[in-house]
Parts: structure tokens; sequence; C-alpha cells
């Protein structure tokens, strides 16, 4: 495969004893999703981590050396639980240092002796790490390798992520159509798998509904050739015809 058409791929770890427990609704995943996806990365796997060092540390060990970019969020704030860095630090066999980069960010930030012994927790990076800058608290992330370590809070998340963004290599973008149609998924199952099968290159999904008293499903055909998607989007047309119903361009109208 040429280099211009190499598939970038990569991983999202989503730190937090508060997610796995349900108290917080993660909403990071969906936003770096759509942001890579953009940048024509390919998402390929997403996982929820337990403040567990153990955990972590194999958690990144296992992405990094599978996919291109590794993206942490969490655990990177002053208390006793917000061990991410320090895990990051293990997985890449290297210490946690006081970067005095991070200090320096932080300083301004509090009032003259704020930065206490807690809040200087976010100031250590494992050592060799570059900094991501925060724009909205001054706590900086870091990146390591091909692992780039966040925060949690959306906002902040964002703004890191909007930060970094623009060095990320991509790929091919990913491109799109969408047909829908009230049939269900049993009906023209085995047609779509015989779509799926003469395109290879494309991802075929499925994704049922109700609608005005009504089942149906929203067909989504994605790849990087346009000219392949638009092929395929026509034999998918047909289809849907031929099985008693009319395809509906997009998503089905609620």
């Amino acid at each position: 495969m040429p280099e211009q058409e190499k598939i970038v791929t990569a991983a999202v770890l989503i730190i937090g004893n508060e997610i796995l427990s349900g108290r917080t609704k993660d909403v990071n995943l969906g936003y770096i999703a759509e942001q890579l996806t953009k940048l024509g990365i390919r998402l390929r796997e997403a996982r929820v981590v337990s403040d567990v060092e153990a955990e972590i540390v194999a958690a990144v060990n296992e992405c990094r050396a599978r996919y291109d970019y590794v993206f942490t969020t969490g655990g990177i704030g002053p208390t006793h639980d917000d061990i991410t860095s320090a895990s990051v630090a293990r997985a890449f066999g290297v210490p946690l240092i006081l970067d005095p980069r991070a200090r320096a960010l932080l300083e301004p930030h509090y009032p003259p002796g704020g930065l206490n012994e807690a809040r200087l927790r976010m100031a250590h990076v494992p050592e060799g790490a570059e900094l991501v800058l925060n724009p909205v608290s001054a706590a900086p992330g870091f990146r390591m390798g091909n692992v780039f370590v966040l925060a949690g809070v959306p906002a902040v998340m964002r703004a890191m992520f909007d930060g970094l963004k623009g060095n990320l290599r991509g790929g091919p973008p990913v491109l799109s159509a969408t047909v829908g149609a009230y049939l269900g998924e049993g009906v023209i199952a085995a047609g779509l798998g015989a779509l799926q099968d003469r395109y290879p290159d494309l991802e075929i999904g499925s994704y049922p509904f109700f609608r005005q008293g009504r089942y149906g499903a929203s067909f989504v055909l994605r790849g990087t050739d346009r000219g392949l998607i638009d092929k395929a989007a026509e034999e998918l047309r047909t289809l849907i015809r031929q099985l008693g119903a009319e395809p509906i361009e997009g998503e089905a109208p609620g």
C-alpha cells in the first residue's frame, strides 16, 4: 500500500472508576472519535480502565504497540486517585518527575503560595515527555511516544485535543453515505452481507430504528474511495427496491 494510502489507527483509554460506576457519563469518546474521523484516523478501539496502576500500564502498553496513536482521558488531577501520569511513566519505564515547564505554567494560575503539594502533582510528568498545553485551567497533559495523556473534564480535554490535533498525521479521509429503508434487518441481512462481500474495502453497517410506528434501518457505507461508495450505494438502493421498499437518502425522518 502506498504511503499516502496507509490507514492510520488509534485507541482511546477512558480512565476512571467514576465512569465504571456510572457516576460520571463519558462524553469525551464521541468528541475524539468525531475529530479523528475528520483527520482520516481510524478509531479502532476504546476501553474504560479502572484507577488501578497495573491495569492502566497493561492497557497503555497493549494499545501503543497495536495502534499509531493512543489517547487517554482522566486521572491527571491533584488527588490521590489521579494515577494516570505515574502509570504511563511506569509503562514507558521512566521516572515520574516534577517538570519545571509544567510548574511554570501552573504558578501564575494560583495566588502566591497557592501552588500547594496537591496541585504540584499536576506538574509531574514522565521524564522525557512533551507537554500538551491546557488553555482552560493551566495544568498540562503530555505526550510520550504515540501516547497522548489528556484531562477528563470535557471542556479541558477538548481544548487540549484541539491544540494538538494539527500535529497528528492522518490517512485518507473517511467518507460515507447513508441509505435508509423501512425494512427489517432480518429481511435485508442476506443481501446486505453479499454486498459487503462484493465490497471488502468498505465498511457497511446496519443501524435499526423504530419510527412513526414502523421498523426500519439506516445502512451506512464508509471508505476512502467516493466512487466505490457511490457504486455500492446504488446497488444497495436496487436491493431495497427488490425487497419491496423505497430507499431513503440519509437518515430516515423521525
